[in-house]
């Protein structure tokens, strides 16, 4: 099965990073979030309750990265992916990408962020 949800570039502003002063000023990141997820049902129906609402899935992400400050974002990204599994039983992988636009690197850069892709046990 390929079907997959997905939105990309939602911006918040967080306290997410080693530097002092991120844990200050913060700063705005942008997520990318995928959802495998069957939506054979959603399709037949037409129905809002087979799938998962854009908008719950936007509220949940957001929560879970905003709820503390971590230090990497790979921590950050690990918990908006297990807090859109535990959420959405439907969702069977969900990947998660961090973009950092603004990360204190001495150098020019296009992008810099992280990747990963957490699996429901049991998921095929």
């Amino acid at each position: 099965m390929s079907d997959r949800i997905f939105i990309k570039g939602l911006a918040l502003h967080a306290y997410h990073g080693v530097m002092p002063h991120e844990g200050k000023v913060g700063q705005t990141f942008s997520l990318d979030l995928e959802l495998d997820i069957d939506l054979s049902n959603a399709a037949r129906s037409d129905r809002v309750a087979d799938t998962v609402s854009y908008d719950k899935a936007v509220t949940c992400a957001s929560e879970a990265f905003c709820a503390q400050r971590f230090r990497l974002i790979e921590a950050a990204a690990g918990q908006v992916a297990d807090a859109l599994l535990k959420t959405f039983p439907l969702v069977r992988t969900a990947t998660v990408t961090i973009h950092k636009p603004h990360a204190p690197i001495a150098a020019t850069f296009n992008d810099v962020g992280i990747t990963l892709t957490r699996t429901r046990a049991g998921a095929k």
